[in-house]
C-alpha cells in the first residue's frame, strides 16, 4: 500500500507539471500522431511491392507495431526521462537523498519522473493491436492471448532490466553519460520481425540486447506459434533478467561514495 501511495503522489506531481505546459503536451500528442501516420505509410509502401515481409503480412506487422509502441511507451514514459537526472545525481552527490528515503532506491530512480501524456500513445498502441488482429483475421485462442500478455510484461521487464544495468554502470564510470545510447538506438529494431534482419543483427536483438524478444516473440505467442513451455521459458528470461539487474544495482549502490567524499 505504501508503494501505491507513493506512485499516486508521483503521478499527481507529474500531472501538475504537464498541465503547467499544456501547449507542449498538445504539440507532443500531435507529433505522436504524425509519426504514427508515417509508420503506417511506410508499411503501406512496403506492402505495395510485396505480399509479405519476412513471412509476416500487413496485419501481423501492424500488430507488431502495436506491441513495439507499448514497449516504447514504457521506456518513454518512465525510463528515458529519469536517465539524465540519475547520471547527474551520481556526479553531484544528490543521489544521497534517494538513499535516505525509506523506499527502495531503484524504485525512486524509475518513477520519480513520469511523462504523463504518453498514456495517449498507449491508447494508440492498443488501437493498432486491435486493427492488426482484425486485418490478419487470425483466430486468437485464450492460451495464446494469455501467453501474449505474459510475454509483453516479460519483454518490458527485460528492457527495463537492461536499462537498470546500463545506468548502474555510472556508479563505476561517473562520466558515463551515453550509457543508454545503444539501447535507445536499437529500440527501433523492434518495429519489424526478427526474421527480416541479417544473422549478425538477429543475434544482437535476440541475445545481447533482446529487443526482438520484447516485441516479435509476444506476437508469435498471440498467433499460436509458441508452445506452453516456450512461453514459460521466455517469461523466465524476464524474471532472471530483473533479478540480475537488481544484483548489479545493489553492487553499484555499495560502490557509491556520496557527496561527502
Amino acid at each position: 500500500m505504501h508503494i501505491f501511495k507513493l506512485l499516486k503522489t508521483f503521478l499527481q506531481v507529474n500531472i501538475q507539471m504537464s498541465l503547467a505546459y499544456r501547449a507542449d503536451t498538445v504539440v507532443n500528442m500531435l507529433l505522436n500522431l504524425m509519426w504514427l501516420g508515417w509508420e503506417l505509410l511506410s508499411l503501406s509502401i512496403i506492402f505495395a511491392n510485396t505480399n509479405t515481409l519476412g513471412g509476416w503480412g500487413p496485419g501481423e506487422l501492424i500488430t507488431l507495431l502495436g506491441v513495439f509502441r507499448m514497449v516504447n511507451t514504457l521506456m518513454s514514459a518512465f525510463i528515458w526521462p529519469n536517465t539524465e537526472k540519475f547520471n547527474a545525481s551520481v556526479r553531484d552527490g544528490s543521489f544521497d537523498y534517494n538513499l535516505l528515503m525509506p523506499v527502495d532506491s531503484m524504485f525512486l530512480v524509475t518513477f520519480s519522473r513520469i511523462t504523463v501524456w504518453r498514456a495517449w500513445e498507449m491508447l494508440l498502441a492498443i488501437g493498432l493491436l486491435v486493427s492488426g488482429i482484425s486485418i490478419s483475421r487470425d483466430l486468437i485462442s485464450l492460451p495464446g492471448f494469455l501467453g501474449f500478455l505474459l510475454l509483453v510484461i516479460s519483454g518490458m521487464l527485460i528492457i527495463y532490466s537492461l536499462w537498470i544495468v546500463l545506468i548502474a554502470l555510472t556508479f563505476w564510470f561517473t562520466k558515463f553519460d551515453n550509457n543508454v545510447t545503444i539501447l535507445q538506438a536499437l529500440m527501433d529494431a523492434g518495429r519489424y520481425p526478427i526474421s527480416v534482419y541479417p544473422v549478425w543483427l538477429r543475434i544482437i536483438v535476440t541475445f545481447i540486447i533482446p529487443i526482438g524478444v520484447a516485441t516479435t516473440i509476444p506476437v508469435q505467442a498471440l498467433r499460436g506459434e509458441l508452445a506452453g513451455p516456450q512461453v514459460l521459458l521466455f517469461a523466465g528470461v524476464g524474471v532472471i533478467g530483473f533479478w540480475l539487474a537488481s544484483r548489479v544495482w545493489r553492487a553499484g549502490v555499495k560502490r557509491y561514495s556520496g557527496a561527502s567524499s
